[in-house]
């Protein structure tokens, strides 16, 4: 029997609208919370990102919520504004319901808007927990008929520094309540949380690492000694070509400095990190779902609450610093059970950090050379030849059929087929692509080694070609007689 939601418990209503946006089969970490939250338990719910669990703990909430009560009755935690506007979108969808009040309050937004909102009444609010601490001191944020705390990502906010911040909320939030606990990993704080504050709460468990790399292609590419990463990379996104993907780099100025030169080689990319302000982080986001930019360079603030459905490819230009971030990263592809590819640049000295992420993923990345042009050509040539099969299986082609007659008459048609694939071709040409473009990493090989000092005046010079200097002789030291 396949497992449908309303088998979970959801009603039938809400069954259909997840169908009509696409969402007919339970997750894992949904089939095993939706029930418990259901039965009013609470609930500690280990997974890692692209599981599924926003639908896990918000599906059973707007069952019970009353729509007829404008008062707060839910009150959901996340470490990012990103990830806070992301869970408010995903309850929307689930919904479809226009009367209930979802809003997001979090910094870089007008605080009196959020306020406003308030004031006219809003049934569930997703926000970082120092918006809703500032909410809370001015009195405009009222937990007092809240039944439902999720905390999403408690290990982010822990590392982000917010733990107390959280304490503190729930401290106010009524005892007689309903809460749920997320998070990728359970380092000892989140533990003695969960001990704190929810009651005899069940867990349930779904191991990501296990999971991953059935839906994520997982490779690898070696960047030789002397070469530089921007100029292996070119290569690598010609071969690959993806549809939509997420380059991460280490620091704000790196993503800046990518991103400009990927536009200088005529990319549709731009960046995407914490110097943005929130509405230029939303523009970006949105202008990505759209299709209207292809990559994103982005530092680590894109691993959580970045979710894009059409993402191909994730990239990792820099390695995370964590090894836990590796699967945050990745994770923003293969969602929802779809497939994706996670792409690692790795230089020769970070030969141990690969192996340790091979480790925690459980699996061998496969380690290929920087693509050479011979193999770019013969991969778009490939790709050149099925949208030639799939252009002979459409209707268009017969429009074409009297230029081809014409010519017919003064060229053989091979040739005539050959030049409009040329056409194509040249048409479809990567800026990286130009004749003069070289990335040989061979170091040039010295028939010689010379041992080069540098003498008083600063200069290179070979021993063997350096003036002579004498030592002065010391003087003798003459005896002196009793």
């Amino acid at each position: 029997m396949t497992l449908s939601f309303q088998s979970l418990g959801l009603s039938e209503a809400r069954a259909n609208q997840l169908e009509e946006i696409g969402f007919t089969t339970p997750t894992p970490i949904q089939a095993q919370a939706i029930p418990e939250l259901l039965s009013g338990r609470d609930v500690v719910g280990q997974s890692q990102t692209g599981t599924g669990k926003t639908a896990a703990f918000s599906l059973p909430m707007l069952e019970k919520i009353e729509i007829g009560n404008r008062a707060v009755q839910a009150l959901i935690l996340t470490p990012t504004r990103e990830l806070a506007s992301q869970v408010n979108q995903a309850i929307r969808d689930f919904n479809g319901d226009r009367r209930l009040g979802i809003l997001t309050v979090c910094g870089g937004q007008s605080m009196e808007r959020q306020i406003r909102s308030l004031q006219r009444g809003t049934q569930v609010v997703v926000g970082t927990p120092g918006r809703v601490i500032d909410l809370l001191d001015r009195g405009e944020l009222k937990l007092d008929q809240v039944r439902w705390v999720v905390l999403d990502e408690a290990d982010e906010m822990l590392s982000m520094g917010f733990i107390d911040d959280v304490k503190r909320i729930l401290q106010q939030a009524p005892t007689e309540r309903q809460t749920a606990c997320f998070s990728a990993t359970m380092p000892r704080a989140i533990r003695d949380l969960i001990n704190k504050f929810l009651k005899s709460p069940t867990t349930v468990t779904v191991k990501q690492e296990k999971a991953a790399p059935s839906r994520i292609e997982q490779r690898a590419y070696m960047v030789p000694r002397g070469c530089l990463k921007t100029k292996a990379l070119h290569p690598i996104l010609a071969l690959e070509d993806p549809e939509a993907a997420i380059i991460f780099v280490r620091t704000r100025k790196a993503a800046a400095e990518l991103t400009n030169q990927l536009q200088a080689a005529g990319h549709s990319v731009d960046e995407y990190h914490g110097d943005l302000s929130q509405s230029q982080r939303e523009r970006l986001l949105s202008r990505f779902r759209q299709g209207q930019v292809r990559w994103v360079v982005a530092t680590d603030i894109a691993a959580r609450g970045l979710d894009v459905d059409h993402l191909t490819h994730v990239i990792n230009y820099d390695l995370p610093d964590q090894i836990e971030s590796y699967i945050h990263r990745i994770g923003r592809t293969g969602r929802a059970g779809k497939t994706g590819t996670a792409i690692s640049l790795i230089q020769p000295f970070e030969r141990r950090k690969l192996r340790l992420i091979e480790r925690h993923v459980r699996q061998n990345l496969e380690i290929s050379r920087i693509p050479t042009r011979a193999q770019i050509e013969a991969q778009r040539l490939e790709k050149l030849e099925e949208q030639l099969r799939q252009a002979l299986a459409g209707e268009r082609m017969a429009s074409f059929l009297p230029v081809v007659r014409d010519l017919d008459e003064e060229y053989d048609p091979h040739a005539i087929a050959a030049a409009a694939l040329q056409m194509v071709y040249d048409q479809t040409q990567p800026a990286w692509n130009a004749p003069d473009f070289e990335y040989s990493v061979e170091r040039p090989k010295l028939s010689k080694r010379r041992r080069f000092d540098k003498n008083e005046s600063g200069s290179n010079k070979p021993r063997s070609e350096r003036p002579r200097i004498d030592k002065p002789q010391k003087p003798a030291i003459q005896n002196q007689s009793s």
